[in-house]
């Protein structure tokens, strides 16, 4: 018998016309729908619902480049040499839609934050301008908004109920390829310390996130949002199986805020903590080793206000408990101006409860902060009252012929950084003025104009 490559091409039409296939007769193995009765799990289902809340994100930024040629003077006498460069430079990334009536859409701040332009693209191929709504470089998000119908959102989880070990599903955009998804396991929790961003609390995964994911989904098993993919380790330049996302309880609280406002009205506790190990729990008379101890208290801040004290044991704040130093600055990154915290501390053996309340515009004497601003009063600003410096102090009143006045502090002054270091508010300010060894150099804004006071 002739191979079948070798039929005559006259009897190969044939065959056809005869309705003959060739194919049909080969033995095919086909993908099994269930075993032993029982069918296998798939998360195409899931996949369906979810991945069209996630969108591409094509940013534009026109990059400036001086020459430097023109730091040579004969060259910028003799020659026109243009003075700047400008060219156009395109990145990609992705987006969680989160409200689709009112086309909001929550990315990350490195992706979006200096671009000129943002595109968006959606799973259906429908493209838009987005408008940047506000951004927090802090937790690394933003908000976008885009006037489209027929959005569909995606809904959150509760990160705070994530396991190691539980199963997450990774969407995005990466390396420009539209809607792909990875799959892996939650490897670790509260991730710190990477340098990455301001407040770092990430959820670890395996699931592939490679550049371009950056700002896409990572959801569970129901489709529900449980992280903002931020960050990978990749040495090679690609995914190695550590990749970051940013807890969705924080997403929430800041998307709110960036609505809300425009940008983040973050407050701050003031107190610096430590762990509690066996050595200090013991020299505090405390039964075990549960919770933070309080090192430093910011004078005139939210938690000196509400009576907490230096060797108070912090156990829990809002009902979470607070079992390492990390966990107190987890609540730092969602507390915003206007909460009031209930922090459950221990004092000497005994329980208590103290409520915190995070204000706007809390004032103190300048003395409880150093004793070269005695006769000043200072208050905190806020990024809206100070758009200029994002946020500082200022020196709201100042007494004839005190030691402020002498060292010439002025009323209005604003201060905003010490020894280079920023002082966003007086409880930073203290520390930084405290620490100082030798000369003090502080930034000040007066009237417009940047300047330093030295003593």
């Amino acid at each position: 018998m002739k191979p079948l490559a070798s039929l005559p091409m006259g009897l190969w039409g044939l065959l056809g016309l005869l309705g003959v296939s060739f194919l049909g007769t080969v033995p095919q193995a086909a993908v099994p729908t269930e075993v032993d009765g029982e069918p296998l799990p798939s998360l195409a289902p899931m996949l369906e619902r979810t991945t069209t809340g996630v969108v591409n994100v094509a940013t534009y930024q026109q990059m400036r480049h001086l020459n430097p040629l023109l730091s040579d003077p004969f060259y910028r006498r003799f020659f026109r040499i243009p003075q700047e460069r400008v060219r156009r430079v395109q990145s990609a990334g992705s987006g969680v839609i989160v409200d689709a009536d009112a086309g909001h859409i929550v990315t990350n701040h490195h992706l979006v934050g200096r671009a000129d332009r943002i595109l968006v693209r959606l799973a259906d191929g429908r493209e838009f301008d987005a408008r940047r709504v506000g951004v927090d470089s802090e937790a690394d998000l933003a908000v976008l908004e885009i006037e489209a119908d027929d959005l569909v959102e995606l809904a959150f989880a509760d990160s705070h109920r994530l396991r190691v070990g539980d199963f997450v599903v990774a969407i995005g955009n990466p390396f420009g390829l539209e809607q792909t998804v990875t799959s892996g396991i939650v490897s670790a929790l509260g991730r710190s310390g990477l340098g990455i961003e301001g407040y770092e609390n990430f959820i670890q995964t395996d699931a592939s996130i490679n550049p371009g994911n950056s700002g896409g989904a990572l959801v569970d098993l129901n489709g529900r949002l449980v992280g903002i993919n931020a960050a990978i380790v990749a040495p090679s330049g690609g995914n190695v199986g550590i990749g970051f996302a940013i807890p969705s309880n924080l997403v929430a609280v800041v998307m709110d805020q960036i609505i809300r406002h425009g940008f983040v009205r973050r407050g701050r506790i003031g107190l610096a903590v430590e762990a509690l190990n066996s050595q200090r729990a013991k020299a505090l008379g405390a039964t075990g080793t549960a919770g933070v101890v309080v090192v430093e208290v910011d004078p005139g801040g939210a938690a000196d206000v509400a009576g907490i004290r230096v060797g108070d044991i912090l156990n829990t704040i809002d009902g979470r408990a607070v079992e390492r130093k990390q966990d107190y600055d987890n609540q730092e990154a969602v507390t915003m101006i206007g909460d009031v915290l209930e922090v459950d501390i221990v004092r000497n053996g005994s329980r208590q409860r103290v409520n915190v309340s995070i204000v706007l515009n809390r004032s103190v004497d300048g003395v409880r902060i150093h004793r070269r601003l005695e006769g000043a009063t200072l208050t905190d600003l806020h990024k809206d009252q100070n758009p200029a410096s994002n946020a500082g102090v200022l020196v709201s009143d100042v007494g004839a012929d005190t030691p402020a006045w002498q060292a010439g502090f002025r009323s209005g002054d604003i201060l905003l950084a010490v020894n280079g270091h920023t002082t966003p508010d007086i409880g930073v300010l203290g520390r930084r003025l405290n620490s100082a060894a030798g000369r003090i150099v502080l930034r000040v804004l007066r009237a417009g104009r940047f300047g330093d006071l030295t003593f």
